[in-house]
């Protein structure tokens, strides 16, 4: 059981992030505070192993009551904000993932698988599987090697992925759902359920009303970025661009 506790000063807010909780079967809901000294007081007792918490709240806001928290002893973190100019900061403190109000119901659902799989993690860590390096491609009767470190993008095309590589195409026999796991989430990253980018390959990211954003790529190529995936690539970005 994950034991859980929820801070926002909107009782209506805490309340929806607590209903949803429940539905969880493994989710034990420990505790609850309205603003983030007395969240921050509730975590420090009650040793939660995940936190959803508000970000501007009176007082002690839910960024610093974070921060307050010694790293060896803080929870995993999720944000909860109206606000995406935070985001950055968020990941600063090592946050999980970053939740825009109203909530989305499939992104709180990401966000709570995400956080079962790294509490599972850190009791049992799998062994890692080093990431491809090379995509063997059959052109004809022949077959060609891409190296990973050339390819700009990838789509899915059915049970199939078009790799682009600068001016050149190269269609691989794998399902993109399958293909994203074994590349190295340091150098790609999903913005679509039908798109992978080369993070390094982005020049500007451009957030629409909708929540949704478009990506440039340094070739000029325009992509679209699901809202589903438009965190992970906030992320993603910020980690290369410390790195």
């Amino acid at each position: 059981m994950m034991r859980v506790v929820v801070i926002d000063d909107e009782p209506l807010s805490r309340r929806g992030v607590i209903a949803r909780l429940k539905r969880e079967p493994d989710v034990e809901i420990v505790g609850e505070a309205a603003d983030g000294a007395s969240g921050l007081a509730v975590i420090e007792r009650l040793q939660p192993d995940l936190i959803f918490i508000d970000i501007a709240m009176p007082g002690l806001d839910g960024m610093s009551a974070v921060a307050a928290l010694p790293v060896e002893r803080r929870p995993l973190v999720v944000f909860v904000s109206a606000h995406d100019q935070f985001a950055v900061r968020a990941f600063e403190v090592r946050a999980l993932d970053y939740l825009l109000k109203p909530i989305d119901g499939d992104r709180f659902a990401e966000s709570v698988a995400r956080a079962r799989a790294a509490a599972a993690q850190s009791t049992s860590p799998a062994p890692e599987r080093p990431p491809l390096t090379r995509f063997p491609i059959r052109v004809g009767s022949r077959e060609e090697v891409v190296s990973a470190d050339d390819i700009h993008w990838i789509e899915a095309d059915g049970d199939y992925a078009t790799l682009h590589a600068g001016a050149r195409q190269y269609l691989l026999r794998e399902p993109i759902r399958k293909l994203v796991d074994q590349l190295d989430p340091a150098q790609f990253v999903r913005i679509h359920r039908s798109t992978i980018v080369r993070v390094s390959q982005v020049a500007e990211v451009q957030s629409l009303t909708n929540r949704d954003a478009t990506l440039r790529l340094a070739d000029g190529t325009m992509l679209r970025v699901s809202r589903t995936y438009t965190q992970a690539l906030k992320d993603a970005l910020f980690r290369w661009g410390r790195g």
